[in-house]
């Protein structure tokens, strides 16, 4: 094993004892390592981390920064293990990826997307129920896509209502309350699930016709499929609604929601962030410049004067 890999070893160690996960910075820094080994490398350079870097050449730019700034932080690591290192300055490549606009899905698409959920064909009956549930319990707490397909049954607490999201982004943990309605069709997916499928493969929640645990690659082919089916997407689209705006409709509209009823949102926005799961409120802020609706009553709240000094 060469220096570079017993480093590389020693850094996504102390990263993840700290909570990063680094599941895809640590295939791209093993990538990088075997890079550096092909060009007899045994130590980081600038030279060597862009020329990395900046593969595959018809790339996005966005990409390319994202790759450096991986191997930036694996060099400013080593560079205290070996004095001959160096560490790429930042703003080497200085783009970076802007976020893209949340769509907003309106409540006969959602609707239409459980209806189609609703009619997956299935060999054992229990794959319609196990989508319709899952995209109907991400539209309504605003969940990330792994945080539901890692669900136990322990987790699921169906006389509390309340969900246990365990070791989710940057290792937090958290309590996830339902509505009585939700915990209703929760009830009725268990119930079904025990029926048909007795002998299931893994403790998760949510399982596969055979009993697996639902892997994040299905279930996005899954979401794909049924998008093209009822018209969220082209026939020809390769991209579109994403499963992830699922979570951004429910963060939006509890923000208008209560902008209307004349909350104090500042006052409130911690709580939608801890029931996010963001590590830093910040993170939730984004969500009040997302739609032009969004701004407009975050706008009324200001003070006459105040709106007269806007550009």
């Amino acid at each position: 094993m060469s220096a570079l890999h017993s480093a590389l070893d020693e850094y996504l160690a102390m990263r993840r004892a700290l909570g990063h996960k680094l599941c895809l910075a640590g295939r791209l820094l093993q990538q990088f390592v075997a890079f550096a080994d092909q060009a007899g490398a045994t130590y980081v350079t600038t030279d060597l981390a862009l020329a990395w870097a900046t593969q595959p050449a018809n790339a996005q730019p966005a990409e390319w920064a994202r790759r450096l700034g991986i191997a930036r932080r694996f060099a400013q690591f080593h560079s205290a293990l070996d004095p001959r290192t160096t560490v790429p300055p930042p703003g080497l490549l200085p783009h970076r990826r802007q976020r893209p606009a949340p769509y907003i899905y309106r409540e006969e698409e959602i609707t239409r997307l459980l209806d189609a959920a609703r009619q997956l064909s299935s060999a054992t009956g229990l794959r319609p129920h196990t989508y319709a549930t899952l995209f109907g319990l991400y539209a309504v707490t605003g969940m990330r896509c792994n945080e539901a397909l890692q669900l136990d049954r322990d987790d699921v607490d169906l006389v509390n209502g309340v969900l246990t999201i365990r070791g989710a982004k940057f290792g937090k943990s958290r309590y996830v309350p339902m509505h009585a309605s939700t915990q209703c069709v929760m009830n009725a997916y268990a119930t079904c699930r025990d029926r048909l499928c007795r002998s299931p493969d893994s403790p998760s929640f949510f399982v596969s016709d055979r009993g697996a645990r639902l892997t994040h690659w299905s279930v996005r082919c899954t979401f794909v499929k049924l998008s093209h089916q009822i018209g969220l997407r082209g026939a020809g689209d390769s991209r579109g609604p994403r499963l992830h705006d699922l979570r951004h409709r429910m963060a939006v509209n509890t923000l208008l929601g209560w902008y209307r009823n004349g909350v104090d949102v500042e006052r409130r926005l911690p709580e939608l962030s801890t029931y996010l799961g963001h590590a830093h409120i910040t993170d939730t802020y984004w969500y009040l410049t997302a739609t032009p609706e969004l701004l407009q009553q975050a706008l009324l709240r200001l003070e006459p004067s105040e709106r007269e000094a806007l550009p």
